[in-house]
């Protein structure tokens, strides 16, 4: 038996899971330690770790990476980690749990057990290779059985389950989700969106069978295993993988006798407090108001109101929302509210849903139509956060609440700024962070980002508040007449804009020279991440000298440096450019002797390009000078420039076309490739409006009209997809390239570093009317002026590549190690589908 310390009382912590450590942290932040001896014991050998990003265990993470603390952290607080240690029982009558170890005395308890995977009392589930998703052991396990397996089925086709079919298909199996609903994901969407996620699931590989009741597991025939349904079908797999939702840990509570709700769990109040004032419970393991609640921000908000509960505070857990935004096998889902509308007396609901692009949205209102009570999300999460927003606070509809889901005219959803949001407005979910804290942070002297950040934790748990966070605080900043400092970094006290304004009028074309000229006096001169490359970025879109030249160099990044995308093990990929996506059998036939002879992975990218991968880097130079001697130039996969015109094929071939969508698609292509940008650039040309080429989710979209062509601007696909809105209409061939120079030209100008043109747009003052009155109408007289700055790029043009095999001195740089040039010995591949990928 443990001896507590005589001046503290004893806290014992059950579970170290993500929220049993977010309590540790809680209490650490509010100075418990003073008051108490705090032991916390573990299941699991590893320390507490985020399963909200398990998947990627078997992407290359390990569990340090994915670890949410250190055991250095624990000691340097005074905290009593046991690890590999399970508390066996609670002997409440003496205030004493028991483990295999020992007896630990305790004045305080809190349960944070968490829950365990739910397998189906199936016969034979308990089988050789019938495994379950749920921690880091699970995994080892499912990637061990993988090694000897082909096929692999997951039964449940739930949140949990859809991540454990992205694992398995990961490891190369071909892979089946089994869902005993009519539908994937059924408390989440729909029939029309579990319709649309069903599409979206198989067109990547995963068969679905939904409606499917497995009756018993038995010997297979031609694999492992054989699943027996209510049907009387079957299917043979190698591997199964149970994930057919969670149950609460609470054996510990049942057995030492506190309340349990009727299907398991440990019943709290609004303080987290079992039926026994001494014992606390949180996280997924706790019922409160007869419900469990499965997601990690719930947990954290209970661990804050525990926290307070052991410290006599006056936080209380009121519940939770459970809204979520996901993104599974690379599909957008998101879920708010009274999503499915079944829980609001006379809801309304609009629903949206183009085939064509695979997104569905619905939104339910109240039965006044002035509220916002849910909403559903397949395929496209663009507008989940303003939805979010109308909800939790809600906030009064538009006229036509429809505007909210409906991409009408390519315009995006109604954004609300920080001036529409009320206090209560919940900024950071993670952390449980309001306007209102962020604005007392604030008031607290919090004068820039990073001090509100300290102070209140928002935007370090997932990030996905970030945008948002900064625009409350340079707004509530500026509100209270504070000068919001706007610095590219401490190196120079200007903005982007502001330097690339210098660096175009005075002629500057060194960083050393901007730097002595501009930069801030009372920091050295050597510049930083933040300033080098994008100084960089500005210097090649104003003079588009050789980025491998010695003057700039130093200023790039590791792609750029090596002029080629550096992947997970070390090697890079090669990316010669194909405009327009057209190609002659000839040079065809060159990059497939390439990549046989240097043993590269080949793979058609989304852009119509093919890519090389596993290039080591000492081969670079001979990979791209074979490459050029066929007719190939850099495609710039690896630079924030022009990357792709991706085209249909237009009249040339097509019944439907009505302009050459390809040949424009290549103009357009040479004519600006090797422009430098704050960010990447992507094209489209579609020859008619069915829209092939999908240019309306590209940063410059064209499609052929019998008139010309129209044009969209400003949109992109990526984390956060954004429809391209229509710009100009019926343009002729020259017209369409003056104003796309005008229009590019404006935006290198005016944008903020690593910014991409639809944040840009959205962020400019005046919106979309202002940007066609000073590109079409030339409001600000800058036109004849845009126009000379392109030419100059253009006309600068060279192939980077090329300038680089053709200088000794740059070639150099190409080698695993300065003072030895082996290869290097850590890279290494395994065979997959007939190529070579990472081991």
């Amino acid at each position: 038996m443990n001896t507590p310390n005589s001046d503290k009382q004893q806290l014992i912590i059950i579970g170290n899971g993500m929220v049993g450590h977010h309590l540790v942290e809680q209490l650490v932040e509010r100075g418990a330690t003073e008051r108490y001896h705090v032991i916390v014991f573990g299941e699991e050998r590893h320390l507490a770790y985020d399963r909200v990003h398990l998947s990627e265990y078997f992407s290359g993470r390990d569990a340090d990476s994915l670890a949410l603390s250190t055991a250095d952290y624990y000691a340097e607080h005074g905290i009593e980690l046991r690890l590999a240690e399970a508390v066996t029982a609670i002997d409440r009558d003496g205030s004493e749990v028991l483990t295999p170890q020992g007896r630990y005395r305790y004045d305080r308890l809190v349960l944070a057990t968490g829950s365990y995977p739910f397998v189906p009392p199936i016969p034979g589930n308990d089988r050789d290779g019938c495994l379950v998703y749920r921690t880091l052991e699970d995994l080892d396990a499912i990637r061990e059985a993988a090694e000897t397996a082909t096929t692999g089925v997951v039964v449940g086709g739930g949140l949990l389950g859809l991540e454990a079919a992205n694992a398995l298909r990961g490891l190369n199996l071909d892979t089946a989700v089994v869902e005993f609903a009519p539908r994937l994901m059924p408390m989440q969407v729909d029939s029309e969106g579990g319709e649309l996620l069903r599409e979206k699931i198989e067109a990547l590989g995963v068969q679905v069978l939904t409606g499917r009741a497995t009756q018993e597991i038995v010997d297979g025939e031609a694999s492992r295993h054989r699943m027996v349904f209510q049907d009387g079908k079957v299917l043979e797999t190698d591997l199964i993988v149970f994930s057919a939702g969670i149950r609460p840990r609470d054996e510990l509570a049942r057995d030492g006798g506190l309340e349990m709700g009727e299907r398991g769990g440990v019943v709290i109040d609004d303080n987290c407090l079992t039926s026994d004032p001494a014992i606390l419970a949180v996280g997924e393991v706790a019922l409160w108001n007869n419900s469990i609640f499965g997601l990690v921000a719930p947990g954290y908000q209970m661990a804050k109101a525990a926290a307070s509960t052991l410290l006599e505070g006056g936080m209380t857990f009121g519940g939770a929302d459970m809204s979520t935004k996901l993104k599974l096998m690379g599909v957008d889902v998101g879920s708010i509210g009274d999503a499915h509308g079944d829980r609001t007396p006379g809801a309304r609901m609009y629903r949206f849903l183009d085939p064509i692009k695979q997104q569905y949205r619905k939104l339910v209102v109240s039965s006044d139509g002035k509220r916002v009570v849910g909403a559903m999300l397949v395929g496209d999460n663009s507008v989940y956060d303003t939805l979010l927003q109308y909800y939790a606070n809600r906030i009064d509809l538009p006229e036509d609440p429809a505007a909210l889901i409906l991409p009408t005219g390519g315009e995006a959803a109604p954004a609300l700024g920080p001036d529409a949001l009320p206090e209560t407005a919940t900024i950071c979910s993670c952390h449980n962070v309001s306007k209102g804290d962020v604005c007392a942070s604030i008031d607290a002297g919090a004068v820039d980002l990073g001090a509100v950040k300290g102070a209140t934790k928002a935007s370090t748990g997932c990030g996905g508040c970030a945008a948002l966070l900064k625009n409350l605080v340079d707004f509530e900043l500026e509100s209270r007449g504070v000068e919001v400092d706007k610095s590219l970094c401490e190196h120079f006290a200007h903005t982007r804009q502001e330097l690339y304004d210098i660096v175009r009028v005075e002629g500057i074309k060194t960083f050393g020279e901007l730097v002595k000229k501009h930069g801030a006096s009372h920091t050295p001169g050597l510049g930083c991440d933040i300033c080098k490359p994008a100084v960089a970025s500005i210097l090649a879109s104003c003079f588009n000298e050789p980025i491998t030249d010695a003057a700039h160099i130093p200023l790039q990044d590791t792609n750029d440096t090596f002029m080629a995308n550096m992947q997970k093990n070390g090697t890079y990929s090669v990316v010669p450019r194909v405009p327009g996506g057209e190609i002659t059998p000839d040079k065809l036939v060159v990059l497939g002797q390439v990549a046989q002879k240097y043993e590269l992975y080949t793979k058609v990218t989304g852009g119509q390009r093919i890519d090389l991968f596993g290039a080591r880097l000492e081969d670079l130079p001979a990979i791209w000078g074979e490459l050029i001697e066929a007719g190939f130039e850099t495609g710039h996969a690896y630079g924030k420039s022009l990357r792709t015109v991706k085209s249909c094929v237009g009249s040339t071939w097509c019944r439907y076309g009505v302009q050459d969508s390809v040949g424009m698609a290549i103009r357009l292509e040479h004519r600006y490739k090797g422009l430098r940008a704050p960010h990447k650039i992507k094209f489209g040309v579609s020859g008619c409006t069915r829209e092939c080429a999908e240019a309306q989710s590209k940063d410059i979209g064209v499609i052929a009209t019998e008139n010309g062509w129209n044009l969209y601007v400003c949109g992109n696909g990526g984390m956060r997809p954004r429809h391209a809105e229509l710009f100009a209409t019926d343009l002729d061939d020259e017209q369409l390239y003056r104003i796309i120079d005008r229009f590019l030209m404006f935006y290198i100008r005016t944008a903020d570093r690593l910014q991409r043109t639809s944040v840009w747009r959205e962020n400019l003052e005046g919106g979309l009317d202002y940007l066609k009155r000073v590109i079409l109408e030339d409001s600000l007289g800058i036109g004849e002026e845009l126009d000379r700055q392109m030419q100059t790029v253009i006309d600068a043009y060279e192939c980077e590549w090329a300038n680089a095999i053709s200088d000794p001195e740059k070639l150099k740089r190409f080698r695993s190690f300065v003072n030895d040039a082996r290869p290097d010995p850590d890279i290494i591949y395994t065979t997959e589908r007939g190529q070579l990928r990472p081991a």
